[in-house]
Formats: C-alpha cells, structure tokens, sequence
C-alpha cells in the first residue's frame, strides 16, 4: 500500500493539468499513488493526461458533478494511509511529500498536516501572510486560531490521514461554494493541526476563478448547519462571522441587497475588525473601488484581501 494517495480533480484545465502532473511525478518521496478524477471536463484535459505513463497514475473519468463528488470519489479509491488533494492549477515543490513524510514520523500521533504556501499572481509570486507567530520549524495549533487570515487548512496543501475522514465525513455535496473550507471546519472541532513553516505548494491566483467571484462565499445551507454548534463554540463562531462578512461584501457588490442584510444580521460584530465594520457599512461603488485596488496590490504581492 502506498504512503500518500494524491487526489487531483480535473475539470478543463487543459492549461495547467500537464505542469500540476509533473509537479508530482518530480516529487523527491516516491512512494505514492496519483488519482486522477476527471469530472467530465470538455476541453483536451482528458488528452493531456493520457500522455503520461506512470504505473502509480490511476485515471478516472465521469460526469460532471462538481469538484466536492469529484474529490470524494478519489478518496473512495484511496489506498494510501494519508490523502493528500491537488488542484489542477497548482503545484507542489519537489519536497512537498518528503517534507510531509519526515512530519509525519516526527508527530506520529498528529492527523492533520499542512505547510505553508506561495501565491502566483501575473505579476509575482509571494508568500501568503498568515496569522500565527512563528516559534518553530512548525505549529501544532487550534484550526480557528490560526485562520484569522489566511487558513492554514487548503486543499493543496495538506496530507491528512484517511481516519480523520472516517471520522468527520468527506466533502459535503449539498454545498456548491466553500465545500473545502466547510471541510475544515468538521476537521478543525476534533483535531489540531500541525502547520510546517516551509512553503511547498503554489497556488495560482486567478482573478477570473471561481473563488474570486463574487457569487462565492459560503451559502446559507452551511451557516445553517452549524447554527446550534456555533452558539456554544466562540471560536467557530468568530469563524463563521469572517465568512459571513465576506458573504456580505460580496452580496453587496453583486447587488443581492436582501440576503446580505438576512447574512448581516446574525454577525456579532465584536467578532470583526474595526476596518471590517466599516467595510460593512460602505455604499457598493466605493466596494468596488476598493476591490479593484486590492486586486492590484496582490498581484504586486503587496495586499491582503479585506474581503476574506
């Protein structure tokens, strides 16, 4: 059986699929497989992929259900003790498993593992700035602590041990926007996690991508589901306030005036930054203005997104 099974959902990205790929077959520790999930992509994906042959590469294609049944099928497949994810836009360094591996032994009793990331924008490429205070080499720490800025929990970026699944469930398919984050969520209530200093992912920032819409933020199903939970957790709750509060400036700038105000009404805004109360009161136009220069200062690598 192999240490890692790597999770790579695949939808039309015919661009980057080849470079995330070889991003993999470079790693310095060997002993993984790769499952490939390619969730009924249109464009020459399917094509790209068929060019590599690798005995460690299982290759899976099925209709198109979204990326959550996509992930959730290749954890199905998994055979490896840990369950790392790749985006089929981003990359690992070449130790990102070695690294992970050598952690792993290190804290044999710790689940959850993840290491610190680089963000490629047009322009440059730039570490991603954090909430911690850097004591060691690495952290073992409370999930909602640590994600006051960036989250220290990305799809890209994690080795995780198949029980910690067994345990929480996989990626809910009833959610369509944030499923990943939602995960984490279940993950950081039962388990602390360990965040390795060392960047070893890239993540490719793409001002067009799905997450930079402003249609996505987390919808009104997840603020649900931890309703009751939230009230007896302050730090979840704190949490879900951040979410809420991007939800609410991205409700505002797309126009949806009605469920910002049903969002904005279950902040506690003792949870949020001065700046962040002011964002909230502010007219659209000048929202967007601001997002128009935040999005400039990050591909400079000189901004942290006010709109989380």
């Amino acid at each position: 059986m192999p240490k890692f099974s790597i999770v790579i959902p695949v939808y039309n990205k015919e661009k980057f699929v080849v470079k995330t790929i070889e991003s993999v077959l470079s790693q310095t520790h060997t002993d993984y497989e790769i499952i490939i999930v390619n969730d009924g992509s249109t464009d020459n994906s399917e094509a790209l992929i068929q060019t590599f042959q690798d005995d460690r590469i299982n290759y899976f294609f099925k209709k198109n259900e979204g990326v959550a049944v996509a992930r959730n099928f290749g954890i199905d497949k998994a055979k490896g003790d840990y369950i790392c994810f790749l985006d089929a836009d981003d990359y690992w360094f070449p130790t990102f498993l070695e690294t992970m591996n050598q952690y792993i032994l290190k804290l044999p009793e710790q689940k959850v593992f993840a290491c610190a990331i680089e963000i490629e924008t047009k322009h440059k490429s730039f570490a991603a700035h954090y909430s911690i205070e850097k004591k060691s080499d690495y952290e073992v720490l409370d999930f909602f602590d640590a994600s006051q800025k960036e989250c220290v929990l990305w799809t890209s970026s994690v080795a995780i041990h198949k029980s910690v699944f067994e345990k929480v469930g996989n990626f809910d398919t009833n959610i369509k926007k944030g499923e990943d984050t939602e995960l984490w969520i279940r993950i950081g209530l039962q388990f602390p996690v360990v965040f390795i200093w060392k960047v070893l992912a890239k993540y490719v920032y793409d001002e067009e991508s799905v997450s930079r819409n402003w249609n996505y933020y987390f919808d009104y199903y997840t603020f649900e589901k931890y309703a009751l939970e939230e009230k007896q957790n302050p730090k979840l709750k704190q949490y879900l306030d951040l979410n809420r509060f991007s939800a609410v400036i991205k409700c505002n700038l797309s126009g949806d005036l009605k469920t910002a105000t049903e969002i904005y009404a279950a902040i506690d805004l003792r949870n949020l930054s001065k700046n962040k109360r002011i964002l909230l009161q502010l007219p659209p136009i000048v929202l967007k203005l601001l997002l128009q220069l935040q999005l400039q200062l990050t591909n400079l690598g000189l901004g942290n997104s006010v709109f989380r």
